[in-house]
């Protein structure tokens, strides 16, 4: 049976014909870092590649040269550890060649929130919830303790654009937190 034979509605369950299988593509979304977080990536992919990998290549080499790899413990980690190595190194590269690097020291609009601000925001509809500083990064660069937000993120996305004393309502899971736009700021990484 070809998929000319096949109904529309049941080809791959989906009813998506073998033509309009040719044509789709995965969408690239765009990948926003600032430049440390960008500096990190690639510390981290030259500690992997030039001090990590050859490290636990040499262990391996070792260890398959003790004898018997079948049940040799070292051998059979240090190959799982080589392939954690060299799935990190090839996610690394593919950020980093995808990655749009956004400097937060140079804004295009300095009243509006956007990739790489510094947003303090209050709570509306909190008793004694205490103003917070938030600053919008990217999605690897997350830390919420330090304040550092994705602009993936339901609150990153609900700033985006905003300006001073406008409101943000956002879904939580404890339900709908709204918020005010105190203030807005830019500095230097």
């Amino acid at each position: 049976m070809n998929a000319a034979s096949v109904p529309r509605a049941e080809f791959n369950g989906f009813g998506i014909t073998p033509p309009m299988l040719a044509t789709m593509t995965a969408p690239v979304a765009p990948y926003y870092i600032t430049p440390v977080g960008i500096a990190a990536l690639r510390a981290e992919y030259r500690a992997l590649n030039h001090e990590t990998r050859p490290h636990v290549v040499q262990e391996v080499a070792d260890a398959a040269a003790m004898g018997d790899r079948s049940e040799n413990a070292e051998y059979i980690y240090g190959k799982r550890r080589l392939r954690e190595i060299d799935r990190r190194l090839g996610w690394l590269e593919e950020r980093l060649q995808i990655a749009v690097v956004i400097d937060p020291a140079q804004p295009t609009q300095r009243e509006r929130a956007f990739f790489g601000a510094l947003v303090t925001i209050e709570p509306l509809d909190a008793d004694g919830a205490r103003p917070r500083t938030l600053q919008i990064v990217g999605q690897d660069e997350v830390d919420v303790d330090a304040g550092r937000i994705s602009h993936l993120s339901p609150i990153g996305r609900a700033l985006l654009g905003k300006r001073v004393d406008d409101e943000v309502a956002v879904q939580t899971p404890g339900g709908v937190r709204t918020f005010v736009v105190a203030a807005i700021g830019w500095q230097a990484e």
